[in-house]
C-alpha cells in the first residue's frame, strides 16, 4: 500500500506541488486584495486586484520555478523567457479576473452579499474573487506547463 502511494506522489508530484503552491498563491492573491480593499476602500476593488495581482504573479513565478516545474536553468536569457512569458500569460489571465470581478460585483451586484464566517465579515467582492480564482488557477496551469515552463525533449 505504501509504495502505491510513493508511486502515486511521484507520479503526480507536479500536480500536487501545483495545487499547494496555487493555493498559496491564491492565499497571497487574496490577503493583499483584503488588505489593500481596506486600505483604499470597497469602491476601488480593481486597483486592489492588480497590486494583489502583482504579488501573487510574483510570489507564483519563484515557487512555480523551483519546485512546481522544477526549472533548473537561471542564464539570463531563460530567465528572460520564462519571466517575460509567465508574466504576459498572467496578464491575460488577469484580464479574465479583473472581468470576471466586474461581472459578479457590478452586473451581478454581489457587492450587495456579506456572509458572516465565525467572526468574520466576508463581503461579495471577496467571494467573487474567490470564484474567479478557481478559473485563473486552472488556466495559469495549463499556460505554465504547455509553454512557459515546457521540457524539452
Amino acid at each position: 500500500m505504501m509504495k502505491k502511494i510513493k508511486e502515486l506522489v511521484f507520479k503526480y508530484k507536479e500536480l500536487i506541488t501545483y495545487v499547494i503552491f496555487g493555493l498559496l498563491t491564491t492565499a497571497v492573491n487574496i490577503g493583499v486584495f483584503a488588505v489593500f480593499s481596506r486600505l483604499l476602500g470597497d469602491e476601488r476593488y480593481l486597483i486592489s486586484n492588480i497590486i494583489a495581482w502583482f504579488a501573487a504573479v510574483t510570489f507564483s513565478y519563484i515557487t512555480n520555478k523551483i519546485w512546481v516545474f522544477e526549472s533548473k536553468s537561471w542564464k539570463p536569457g531563460v530567465l528572460a523567457r520564462e519571466v517575460i512569458s509567465f508574466f504576459a500569460a498572467r496578464v491575460l489571465t488577469l484580464g479574465i479576473e479583473e472581468a470576471g470581478l466586474y461581472l459578479f460585483v457590478d452586473l451581478l451586484s454581489f457587492s450587495e452579499i456579506s456572509v458572516k464566517l465565525f467572526s468574520f465579515e466576508i463581503g461579495g467582492e471577496l467571494i467573487a474573487k474567490g470564484i474567479v480564482a478557481v478559473a485563473v488557477v486552472v488556466i495559469n496551469y495549463v499556460f505554465s506547463k504547455l509553454l512557459i515552463f515546457k521540457k524539452k525533449k
